[in-house]
């Protein structure tokens, strides 16, 4: 959930957090990647993807520094009311509202800042305590940047859902009509198709899709209504599925151009498909909404901004791969918007198993993502609504919470599966937002909050290596700037048709 502070959960050495941010970070955004590169030009795509990747890292640094900042306020916090409560019973005749606890700044004002200093401990901003987005916003934020701020993660959650809800359905309906009649193993092989074209029967391909997504809503659908919680076994699971079927399209590629079998040729620069491209590229290197839950548990946190770094290097060399080897050996006019399915053609594999495994994959990897962000969205709905004190009514709480959540994605999937579309908009707007504009705020109103309260020789032992106030303006420039294009780009694109 995006509000509250929860459970640290089971520690875990650095190495494998590296593994847990890899494996979060490289998801569905990876897979329209391919024909995002081929749409916008491959030097073009390159220098993009180096530049939002670097920007990615630096305000990655900036939410562990807000992290650390919050876990010290709230150390801090609960020394002063411990010694508010020794004050009370040391005294009579005290009523319990003259020991409410106040805010940071507040009492930094009243109180030396070298006996808040002498308080505190050495370790005061070790990272031990899962302080999720949410719960910095309402330390760091006034009423109004709260409430900006649960819209703009509850809006990139939305769009979350939609990707998914429509993935599912399109990869079935791709696997499913193109193993039956004329259409057996030509996905991925130019042929283009209309919705209108059929499937099995008299059912087209359109009907097959929303029969799909309407099981898949029927089947994953319920889970938004209670609580789910990711096991470790399931993310194993998961995880090694995603990189079986990764390198499988990585060697397939490889194997195709290495026998003079590649077909593409791709530009180097197409300035139409660069706002796509910055979406996907954007939504492809999100985490930052999730590193609470990925830092926390990291028992030895030291050296936490460097293996970031490397997870970003490696990630930033994998998409290259990936991206290369999908552009070079396919035509531009042959990607699909689901990588995966390129690799659905019997010309591509003969092994009718690897083909399936490959177009179903998202079903599988994405099945199981779904319910927990619906979840997460639904507990977002609910902190951003809750009133201190407050309980919701049991209609309201089962049953309007959790409609809320399902039924926008779903009508969103229900009226396209462009799902290039999908998350170019999701990654240009709400992941703008949440990867840029926020931590460049977090780390500016945390900074601003250390010093008043801890004094302005007191130094964040997670300082991000972008400390000067320029990285922040830059990034603050720099997102407002996206907005600014993505939304021309839209508006001058509409205009042509």
């Amino acid at each position: 959930m995006a509000g509250g502070i929860t459970d640290t959960g089971e520690l875990y050495s650095p190495y494998v957090g590296l593994v847990y941010m890899f494996n979060l970070i490289v998801g569905t955004g990876a897979l329209t990647m391919p024909k995002a590169f081929a749409t916008a030009g491959w030097l073009v795509s390159l220098v993009l993807l180096m530049f939002l990747g670097f920007m990615s890292y630096m305000t990655t640094t900036f939410v562990v520094e807000a992290m650390a900042a919050a876990n010290a306020q709230l150390r801090w916090k609960r020394m002063e009311k411990r010694k508010d409560d020794e004050d009370e019973d040391s005294s009579s005749g005290v009523s319990d509202s003259d020991v409410l606890l106040q805010d940071g700044y507040e009492r930094a004002e009243t109180r030396p800042i070298l006996s808040v200093q002498r308080r505190g401990s050495p370790n005061i901003f070790e990272i031990t305590e899962r302080v999720e987005m949410g719960q910095m916003a309402s330390m760091f934020f006034n009423k109004v940047g709260v409430n900006l701020f649960y819209f703009c993660i509850i809006i990139y959650l939305y769009g979350d859902l939609a990707i998914y809800a429509a993935a599912v359905p399109v990869s079935l309906m791709q696997v499913t009509c193109s193993a039956t009649g004329n259409h057996s193993c030509s996905v991925g092989d130019g042929t283009k198709y209309n919705d209108t074209d059929k499937c099995w029967g008299p059912i087209r391909r359109i009907d097959a899709y929303r029969l799909y997504l309407a099981a898949f809503t029927l089947l994953l659908g319920p889970f938004t209504f209670f609580n789910v919680q990711k096991t470790k076994y399931l993310q194993i699971m998961t995880s090694l599925m995603r990189w079986i079927a990764f390198i499988l399209m990585i060697i397939l590629a490889l194997i195709r151009i290495s026998r003079g079998q590649a077909e593409g040729h791709p530009s180097m620069a197409q300035p139409s498909g660069i706002r796509n491209l910055f979406g996907v590229c954007v939504y492809s290197f999100m985490c930052q909404h999730s590193l609470p839950s990925l830092v926390t548990p990291i028992s030895k946190k030291k050296h936490v901004n460097k293996l970031v770094l490397l997870d970003y290097v490696l990630i930033l060399a994998f998409y290259s791969l990936l991206s290369f080897t999908a552009i070079y050996c396919f035509r531009n006019d042959t990607l699909m918007d689901m990588y995966t399915l390129n690799f659905t053609n019997c010309e591509i594999i003969n092994v009718a198993f690897i083909r399936y495994f490959l177009g179903l994959f998202p079903v599988f990897t994405i099945s199981t993502n779904f319910p927990i962000i619906a979840v997460t969205l639904r507990n977002n709905w609910k902190t951003l609504f809750h009133r201190e004190g407050g309980t919701y009514p049991w209609v309201v709480d089962r049953i309007v919470f959790p409609a809320i959540t399902l039924i926008p994605p779903v009508l969103v999937a229900f009226c396209t599966h462009d799902l290039e579309s999908l998350v170019g908009i999701t990654g240009a707007y709400a992941g703008n937002g949440i990867q840029y504009l926020i931590p460049a705020f977090l780390a500016y109103c945390s900074r601003k909050d250390t010093q008043l309260v801890f004094g302005s020789g007191t130094v964040n032992k997670h300082l991000s290596p972008f400390r000067h106030t320029f990285w922040i303006v830059f990034v603050l420039i720099w997102g407002f700037s996206c907005f600014v294009f993505v939304t021309a780009n839209i508006v001058l694109s509409e205009s042509k048709l």
